[in-house]
């Protein structure tokens, strides 16, 4: 590639992508009307994905392979840091991005002088099907996405519209600026951080109400299971986040929303582990030290806490909703619990 600077760089952090990262580089490089660099991080694939990144012959794309694995958030600053594009966008290894994407972000961003941008999404499910993540006449009300908005759309069981789902565009001089990263401590939750430390540090978030990222579903997705240790990973992230931000009293208000929920959300997988292991006492005793969280259980855990009590023979594995997908019945990827020992890092 010469030496000009281009107008967008994609970072691809890929982790066993074998089967879908080319079309991933693909339709970022068939972005209109801006001139693009993809990067792909390999992080430790042991699929083939270093294999088949390498034999894509166009000087756009540059491969950097990780000598050990770093997960998502070390994979992508990765990339941050080889990264020459004015702009920075994030595409997840076997998600897509629509021809004109960038285009309209960059001029939305440009209009209102943003340092960051998000857009609509279309998520599409294992069956082909694709559904609109909101409805953009509702997202033409909202020009700017706010701090207090954006952490209040991210409170575990409660947020009906999560605008965490949105991929982001960043200003590259703004991240450099404020010294912005990925957390790399984090598995889940790490695009959550960002943004709302770039949205504390002062950025201008402007809202594209077009869907221009195709959100796809697959099976393995880390960010399809919620487990104890990522509930403490991001309580432990908000924790080092509020060390370094001082919120205004609005974003104060919804951060304390956001930290019982995942109070909550903890109480409701010990709860849950109980069950798992045919405790009634322990269920009980979890359930007494935070009753709230018996909200969230509704029916299926009630016909569970019967069965035990009863001594039921039956031992089915139980998965619950962590949070409600953001407009009722879409079918994207979210967020359930699941009653496991933590995996590798899968959806990067």
């Amino acid at each position: 590639m010469s030496g000009l600077v281009p107008d967008v760089t994609f970072v691809v952090a890929a982790y066993n992508a074998a089967g879908t990262i080319v079309r991933a580089v693909e339709s970022a490089l068939r972005q209109e009307g801006v001139s693009v660099e993809v990067v792909v991080v390999d992080d430790r694939s042991s699929d083939g994905t270093l294999e088949i990144v390498s034999t894509i012959a166009d000087p756009r794309v540059r491969l950097i392979a990780l000598e050990q694995n770093r997960g998502p958030g070390g994979a992508r600053n990765a990339g941050l840091a080889a990264a020459r594009g004015k702009w920075i966008a994030v595409l997840d290894s076997d998600d897509t991005v629509r021809p004109d994407r960038l285009a309209r972000m960059i001029e939305r961003a440009e209009k209102t002088g943003a340092q960051v941008v998000v857009d609509n999404l279309d998520v599409v499910s294992l069956d082909g099907r694709s559904v609109r993540m909101f409805a953009e006449a509702e997202l033409a009300k909202r020009p700017l996405l706010t701090l207090p908005a954006f952490i209040e759309s991210n409170v575990i069981f409660r947020a009906q519209h999560n605008f965490g789902y949105m991929k982001p565009v960043f200003e590259r001089h703004f991240l450099q600026e404020h010294d912005l990263r990925f957390d790399e401590a984090l598995r889940i939750g790490e695009d959550y951080i960002l943004l709302a430390s770039a949205l504390a540090s002062g950025g201008r978030c402007a809202i594209e109400p077009s869907a221009g990222y195709i959100y796809h579903i697959r099976e393995g997705s880390i960010s399809r299971v919620l487990k104890l240790d990522h509930i403490d990973a991001m309580m432990s992230a908000d924790e080092a986040f509020l060390r370094r931000y001082p919120l205004d009293i609005l974003s104060e208000r919804m951060q304390r929303k956001r930290t019982r929920g995942f109070h909550q959300a903890r109480s409701f997988l010990l709860l849950v582990e109980q069950l798992k292991n045919r405790s009634l006492a322990g269920a009980l005793k979890a359930a007494l030290a935070d009753p709230l969280a018996l909200r969230h259980l509704h029916m299926p855990i009630a016909v569970r806490l019967r069965r035990l009590a009863a001594r039921s023979a039956n031992t089915a594995p139980m998965t619950a909703a962590a949070e409600p997908p953001p407009l009722g019945d879409s079918p994207h990827k979210q967020r359930t619990i699941e009653w496991t020992a933590s995996g590798p890092s899968g959806k990067q």
